[in-house]
């Protein structure tokens, strides 16, 4: 029995050829540029700080460029709850970042905004800045999440010597990443800083998000007691020699925050 398509055969096969490229194609490589910065504000002078990012600053990025991903406080005294605020921003390209800050810095609003919350003296005593990457095993990183109680985030640096960056990779890709959401805690960026004064050749720089803080000390209990993760772990260590010099930081969003 012959069925008619009103498609000749061979376009058929074309176009189931390129269903199946559609489905198997991998999603587009993430070439922008991130920054991650952290203002340590003079004392007593927080408020201020993020009142001038929500009020000003978040906005007057986006006028420039500047894509906000996230805003953060830290969760805990001994990491600077009270005196810091920690953000992530996106660039097309490392150029353009020179670009919009020049242009954010110039911008009259700005400047008037700057000297308004400085009337009573300086209110930032510090910042600092890493230029990050994506990693190739780095999820799409999404801009915001609506609406919702916001989560716990924990970000986690990593450090190994120059040579065992690589096996650090080859671990969290083929393992590491796929049982932490085994385990319920969610990926949201893998980064390695593009500069060698900040730990290009030996550092990985990770967010993760949990539901609450609860929630991640129970996953990260049940992350390590895996047998899978042990059994990774342990074979990186014998193998490669992979000990690594970890830091983590739990992360509160602030109210303005695109990602909560």
């Amino acid at each position: 029995m012959k069925y008619q398509t009103g498609l000749p055969f061979f376009a058929l096969m074309l176009l189931a050829a390129g269903c199946a490229a559609t489905m198997t194609s991998p999603p587009p490589k993430d070439t922008r540029v991130y920054e991650l910065r952290t203002y340590t504000a003079e004392p007593g002078k927080l408020p201020q700080v993020l009142a001038r990012f929500r009020d000003h600053t978040v906005r007057l990025f986006a006028r420039h460029g500047m894509v906000s991903v996230a805003y953060w406080t830290p969760a805990d005294a001994k990491d600077g709850a009270g005196e810091k605020l920690v953000y992530l921003l996106a660039h097309p390209s490392r150029e353009a970042a020179v670009a919009n800050w020049a242009a954010f810095r110039a911008d009259p609003e700005c400047v008037a905004a700057k000297a308004a919350s400085e009337a009573a003296g300086p209110i930032v005593a510090k910042t600092e800045s890493v230029f990050l990457a994506p990693t190739d095993y780095s999820p799409a990183l999404a801009a915001a999440q609506a609406g919702g109680a916001a989560r716990s985030f924990e970000i986690r640096t990593y450090t190994v010597p120059p040579e065992k960056l690589a096996a650090l990779d080859a671990r969290f890709r083929d393992h590491t990443v796929r049982l932490f959401a085994r385990h319920g805690l969610t990926s949201v960026a893998y980064f390695h800083p593009l500069d060698a004064d900040k730990g290009a050749a030996t550092t990985l720089i990770y967010f993760l998000v949990s539901p609450n803080r609860e929630a991640a000390v129970a996953s990260w209990a049940a992350f390590r007691a895996d047998p899978e993760w042990q059994a990774a772990k342990a074979e990186s260590e014998r193998k490669d020699g992979l000990f690594a010099q970890t830091a983590s930081v739990f992360l509160t969003p602030a109210n303005f925050s695109p990602m909560r």
